[in-house]
């Protein structure tokens, strides 16, 4: 008898067949049509495993997927499930350990520039019929020999650490266990505290994971720290950035811009003031898509599920309770 997988994240057709394509033997995919709580509820009532990439699984939806026994995260970070909920109900959890790290790196990058060198606003700007290169929304910066701090530093902060060497400048990272010498040296980077960071970058850039310590860690009392030419831009998880106290220091100019990739609520209001600020460059989670990645990453969450179904451990490197 085939087993069910049940994708919570609303997706294309095209990439649903892409999807079925990749199964293995025994296995059987269907997919939401919407974010609508009572639809993923009663979708997930025959599921065997679940898949989820940005939708909430709570305990209200665990509770309706009676005969789920492996929930996996279609990507890493795993803040938009409750896993103690999880764990209570006997559900395994797993996800993509490092499968997006040098998608999401290059996302950044690419924000950075974007938003130093005012290209975002450029295209809005000329796409909104206005011709305005002498009237520059904030200073165009450089990002060669500019200092960048990290903060967080799994896999997706050191591909980000690689992919900035060639600027030539200072790069600072903090992480919960600090590198050893030679992994510092051969990185090219320098352990500094959040403080220190904060104090010093030009960028100030996010991979954290969203945990209790983590949550708001970034407020108004801490971009009132940094340097006025100073950047944040953001790829780890929205509620690590209090949006409000973003938006009132950008307006006030406390720092030069910022770029988000992630919000406090998503899909994000229309009426986020972020969006209206010209100084901020904004995308809807798009940093870990990347064609080059879709098939490992389907195979590599699909192999899990499919150890799981022969009853076997899900890779050691994936595995999360």
């Amino acid at each position: 008898m085939n087993r069910k997988i049940v994708v919570l994240d609303p997706i294309t057709p095209q990439t649903a067949q892409r999807m079925r394509e990749l199964l293995p033997t025994g296995l059987i995919m269907e997919h939401a049509a919407s974010r609508d709580a009572a639809h993923l509820q009663e979708i997930v009532a025959d599921a065997d495993y679940l898949v989820s990439g940005q939708i909430a699984v709570d305990a209200s939806l665990l509770a309706a997927a009676k005969q789920a026994k492996l929930l996996h995260k279609w990507g890493v970070g795993v803040d938009n499930f409750d896993l103690d909920a999880a764990k209570a109900q006997g559900i395994t959890v797993a996800r993509t350990t490092a499968s997006n790290a040098k998608s999401v790196a290059e996302a950044a990058l690419g924000l950075t520039i974007a938003l130093m060198r005012n290209l975002a606003w450029g295209h809005t700007s000329l796409r909104a019929g206005e011709w305005r290169p002498t009237s520059l929304p904030k200073a165009s910066y450089s990002l060669f020999g500019k200092t960048v701090g990290i903060i967080g530093f799994g896999a997706i902060g050191q591909n980000l650490a690689k992919l900035l060497k060639p600027f030539g400048g200072r790069i600072l990272y903090n992480k919960t266990r600090r590198l050893s010498p030679g992994e510092e040296a051969d990185l090219g980077v320098e352990f500094a505290t959040l403080a220190e960071i904060l104090k010093q970058a030009d960028i100030v850039s996010l991979h954290c994971p969203m945990t209790p310590q983590t949550k708001g860690m970034i407020d108004r009392a801490a971009i009132r720290t940094m340097k006025p030419t100073a950047v944040l831009i953001n790829v780890a998880r929205g509620g690590v950035v209090i949006e409000q106290d973003l938006a009132e220091a950008l307006k006030a100019k406390e720092i030069l811009g910022a770029a988000m990739d992630v919000y406090e609520e998503e899909p994000t209001p229309a009426d986020n003031p972020l969006l209206a600020l010209e100084n901020v460059v904004c995308t809807p989670h798009i940093a870990a898509m990347s064609a080059d990645t879709f098939v490992p990453t389907i195979n590599q969450m699909w192999g899990n599920i499919d150890r799981f179904n022969r009853g076997e451990p899900v890779a050691a490197t994936d595995f999360v309770c």
